[in-house]
């Protein structure tokens, strides 16, 4: 028996969690506690509310409410919420609390004893109209890696860039839009610059972690750490412990992973134990995971373990398994969308089981996933409903109507088929679960029920049972393994409905307390079957939420997308990321188009090359030069590869040609969230399949190997001219790589 301690992502107390929050952090971990409790580990789950920073006072000010109003209140919501998904906490707390700004005041000082933390000035963006600092989320501009507009100015959502103040193109206050200045205000910084080396080390030593949060961790590290600055000009947080700072905080990227431990002594306060914290975070046997979404990695990967070197005895993170996106309508979930995809109106309609399902079998692990009404609907009724739920009913429902109890089996473990693909699926679900790939385990349960659905039917029980009852009840009986197998591993994914088949089958104890061995142990002939009920129920999407979802195709046909060729590449005078390239579409003068294509690309490789624009994109000024259009680039560093490559046609077509997949797309001006609406990935195909998804995809024999492909829900066409060009990459790279 070993000790986990889980840590999970703290949900910021500004709205309702929704759909992405389960699926990206929430879901993972809790599937991950429950399989550990299954296998006799002992489990501290740990987390909460993030009550400070300025989501909550940007919610405030909204409401014109006060920021502890805002926070208590969606910390309740969400609590309860999160109860009603089924997701055990050993304690949720949150970060507005007299011991969590207990603990953060003594790392704060122990840190500053030791030399980790020192004064600075700093710049920050200042209003000059609300006469004021301005924290993060109160400044909006354009991300200079990859253009997205309407960017706070800490992180880049689309991209996952940090940023300082002053690197945000055109950055607005958004009080008053009006654009702030840079000016200097004191501030701690943490040291992270002194632990780079054992940084290196620590994540050297990390080969199993998974792609996507090796390849954020090791952009971070590659040009060394930085000291970063852990106050900010702000009353709303936990404050400084120091005469004269009283107009300051520490801020919430510093304090909000000191929750973790805070937690951690907070709960073995609660249950009367107030050592046994340092059972999970001093024993070095004891394996610390967390469960984040992407844009959390580096606070995980590099800042926490920088603040646990710096205080020293203390378990660093033993694995990250960060979770990718869960999209909606061509972008990633959040609050301010909207729409009933929050957790609160999702259980309204439709049954937890139902939702947990189908945020495992479609959970972004190594891939942004999208979801659809749509495709809600199809996995629960043709996969959950179909396979799962019917074989349940079928072999529970018989069995109790021509028996009344569990028959006796052909021999003290029953059939070595049944057996056999019972022992095969446990050993791979085992080897899922134990790493943290949730989507494979989900797989392996419901193609264990594929096959009890196929044994059943080829063994014809209703046929079986007026010629040889006895031998009938035998095969109900490996029916029933099989039954009591899936209801064991599926209780993870689906705790209630597991529980519920469990005391069909008699059992009196939880699926929890007889533990994992119970897949394999022998059913106890003779005991009464009570009339089972179904578990699960066919859902039907009403009218407003099918028309919500919107068409990806519709947004690629907003973008006007030609082959063009590079006359010129010259270097940005301000900007060393960016070239001022002249490309020719077939107009009477080459377009204007600013490009971050510096770090992959030498000026030689650009002149002359052919390539493919978006170019109906409204012009917009970069770094003081205007740029008519985007070039389009395939980018797979996000899911561990190491490659940034143009776009280019499979054939010397003319220049101006419409690489529009035969569609008729719009040549009126869009902007450049339109264009991100649409989600493109460039993969191999094997015969008209993509391999990064399998999706169905139409493409004749003589298309490229490699393609670039629009993808809406569980459908994909390939970009081309309609005829026989197509867009690819010069060199082989990770299939999945997004296009930008």
């Amino acid at each position: 028996m070993s000790k986990i301690c889980i840590n999970i992502a703290w949900p910021y107390a500004n709205g309702p969690i929704h759909l992405g929050h389960v699926a990206g952090s929430l879901l993972p971990p809790d599937i991950f506690g429950r399989y550990n409790r299954l296998i006799g580990n002992e489990v501290l789950v740990v987390g909460g509310s993030d009550q400070h920073g300025t989501p909550i006072t940007v919610t405030a000010e909204k409401e014109g409410s006060t920021p502890d109003a805002v926070a208590d209140r969606y910390h309740k919501i969400n609590k309860k919420a999160i109860e009603d998904m089924g997701i055990q906490y050993s304690l949720f707390t949150k970060t507005n609390c007299a011991n969590h700004f207990e603990v953060v005041h003594n790392i704060f000082n122990d840190l500053l004893k030791k030399d980790y933390l020192y004064e600075k000035l700093t710049d920050q963006y200042y209003c000059e109209k609300c006469q004021k600092f301005l924290p993060d989320r109160y400044v909006e501009g354009t991300c200079p890696k990859c253009g997205k507009e309407d960017t706070r100015s800490d992180q880049c959502d689309k991209c996952g860039t940090t940023f300082e103040p002053g690197d945000l193109i055109k950055p607005r206050c958004i009080h008053c839009k009006g654009e702030p200045v840079v000016k200097q205000s004191n501030q701690f910084f943490l040291r992270l610059s002194a632990f780079n080396d054992q940084l290196t080390d620590f994540i050297d030593s990390k080969d199993y972690w998974r792609p996507n949060v090796k390849a954020f961790t090791a952009n971070w590290l590659k040009d060394g750490l930085h000291d970063r600055a852990i106050t900010r000009d702000m009353s709303w947080g936990v404050p400084i412990p120091l005469p004269g700072w009283e107009d300051k905080v520490i801020y919430v990227w510093f304090e909000a992973v000191i929750g973790y431990l805070s937690a951690s002594i907070e709960y073995s306060k609660n249950v009367g134990k107030p050592d046994l914290w340092e059972e999970y975070w001093k024993d070095p046997n004891t394996k610390h995971y967390y469960f984040i979404g992407k844009d959390n990695i580096p606070f995980h990967s590099i800042i926490w373990p920088g603040i646990l070197i710096g205080i020293g005895g203390l378990n660093l993170p033993y694995d990250i398994p960060a979770n990718e996106y869960l999209m909606f309508k061509g972008g990633k979930l959040s609050k301010s969308r909207g729409g009933a995809i929050d957790i609160p109106s999702v259980l309204s309609k439709y049954d937890v089981d139902a939702v947990r399902y189908y945020l495992s079998i479609n959970m972004p692990d190594t891939h942004d996933s999208d979801f659809t009404w749509e495709d809600f609907q199809t996995k629960v009724n043709n996969e959950l409903v179909s396979a799962l739920g019917n074989y349940y009913h079928r072999c529970l429902s018989f069995t109790q109507k021509n028996f009344g109890k569990i028959p006796g089996a052909d021999s003290k473990e029953g059939s070595k088929e049944v057996i056999d693909m019972i022992r095969l699926t446990l050993d791979e679900y085992n080897e899922c679960l134990s790493h943290c790939d949730f989507k494979k385990g989900i797989k392996a349960v419901m193609e264990l029920a594929r096959f009890g659905n196929r044994y059943f039917d080829s063994m014809k029980p209703w046929a079986l049972i007026k010629e040889n009852k006895e031998q009938c009840g035998k095969v109900l009986n490996n029916n029933l393994m099989i039954v009591k197998a899936l209801s064991v591993m599926a209780w993870p994914f689906m705790p209630r409905s597991s529980e519920r088949i469990w005391k069909d089958l008699g059992y009196k104890e939880s699926i929890e307390k007889s533990g994992l061995d119970a897949v394999t142990s022998k059913l106890p002939a003779g005991r009464g079957l009570s009339e089972p009920m179904p578990v699960y129920k066919k859902v039907e999407i009403p009218k407003e939420e099918e028309e919500d979802d919107a068409s990806a195709f519709a947004d690629f046909k907003k973008a006007d997308l030609r082959v063009g060729q590079i006359v010129s590449a010259d270097n940005h005078p301000d900007a060393e990321k960016l070239f001022l390239m002249k490309i020719d579409i077939g107009e009477a003068v080459p377009r204007q188009i600013v490009a971050g294509l510096r770090a992959y690309y030498s000026k030689e490789q650009l002149v002359g090359r052919k390539m493919i624009l978006v170019s109906n994109l409204k012009p917009a000024k970069l770094r003081g030069y205007m740029s008519e259009g985007m070039v389009l680039a395939a980018d797979d560093e996000a899911i561990g590869g190491k490659s940034v490559q143009l776009l280019r046609p499979t054939k010397d077509v003319p220049v101006g040609t419409k690489m529009n997949s035969g569609l008729e797309n719009s040549s009126a001006q869009i902007e450049i969230k339109d264009f991100q609406n649409v989600k493109m990935v460039v993969s191999k195909t094997s015969g008209k399949k993509l391999l990064c998804n399998s999706l169905e995809i139409e493409i004749p024999k003589e298309a490229p190997k490699v393609i670039t492909a629009v993808i809406d829900g569980d459908s994909a066409i390939a970009l081309s001219d309609g005829k026989d060009c197509f867009a690819t990459v010069d060199n082989e790279m990770k299939d999945g790589a997004g296009v930008r």
